[in-house]
């Protein structure tokens, strides 16, 4: 993008991305990036990793770090992922405290008084500002500028990239000056088969209901590049119950094929590459409260 800075000074920080959940931060990550780095799907408490994605510009870049969700932790699971969001706070150089546009509810509470106890500068982004008339965001704008959290407020739409080069232009007001931490051609820090278990857990919450998609986890348990031939990548599905083992696999194992077909499509996608993906699905009781399966899925 060729937003530029009146001072010549190349700019680079670290922005941490943090709100309730399904307000928009991974789909306004993938808008700056211009490539899909993070999944989204209409459920809320979708992001479970921190996930750091680079807006590189001529004299700028910018390091965007999406975060799970703020709410009110119950399980062990959740509070982990709410001390990734805490973490990456305290670790960025600014803060998008992201609403939305339609409606604050409690868990905006919680995100702000987040943001109150930081010491990192914020910006208020308030997105799907194409779901509401202009005349209903003046008032919000003005509310959320009266708590005195904010350096600026500014309305975007991530889904149709609305905003964006004005959000970049108060970003790069409050990065500071310096070199840059990554080469021009990374866009991220994690390897492939991070995203491709991404991917595949993005189907699921896609594809399923109720508690499935909360109840699993996905592990790659074999990511093999093969010259000449399909790489072969092997995926472990975790579920809590052979209930829902049953529901994944389907009747003629209908609903496992579905997932895959739909799972390999995006990661060839995503790769630029054809792909052999097999995918198992293993019961593990309460992986969720297991402060070892936590930790070797890498949510602790």
């Amino acid at each position: 993008m060729g937003t530029n800075i009146s001072n010549g000074l190349f700019r680079a920080g670290y922005v941490a991305f943090i709100g309730k959940p399904n307000v928009g931060k991974s789909t306004l990550l993938n808008s700056l990036l211009k490539q899909k780095t993070a999944i989204v799907s209409p459920k809320p408490q979708t992001t479970r990793n921190r996930i750091l994605g680079i807006l590189h510009g001529d004299n700028f870049q910018i390091i965007c770090l999406d975060t799970p969700g703020l709410i009110d932790p119950a399980t062990m699971l959740q509070k982990s992922l709410v001390k990734t969001s805490v973490r990456t706070i305290k670790d960025a150089d600014l803060i998008y405290v992201i609403i939305d546009a339609k409606r604050l509810t409690p868990d905006d509470e919680i995100v702000f008084s987040y943001t109150e106890k930081s010491s990192t500068p914020a910006l208020l982004v308030i997105n799907k500002t194409d779901l509401v008339k202009k005349e209903e965001l003046l008032p919000l704008m003005a509310e959320m500028n009266s708590k005195g959290l904010f350096k600026d407020i500014l309305p975007v739409s991530a889904l149709n990239r609305e905003g964006l080069d004005v959000l970049i232009s108060a970003t790069l007001e409050n990065l500071p000056s310096g070199m840059p931490f990554y080469p021009p051609d990374i866009i991220s820090d994690e390897p492939e088969r991070f995203f491709v278990a991404e991917i595949i857990r993005e189907q699921i919450f896609l594809q399923f209901d109720e508690e499935i998609p909360y109840a699993t986890a996905v592990k790659i348990t074999e990511f093999k590049e093969r010259p000449h031939r399909k790489d072969f990548v092997s995926a472990a599905i975790l579920v809590e119950r052979s209930s829902q083992k049953g529901i994944m696999i389907g009747r003629q194992a209908r609903a496992l094929k579905k997932l895959g077909t739909a799972a390999r499509a995006e990661i060839e996608k995503f790769l630029g590459r054809s792909i052999f993906l097999e995918l198992h699905i293993q019961v593990r009781k309460g992986w969720r409260k297991n402060p070892a399966k936590l930790k070797d899925l890498g949510y602790l």
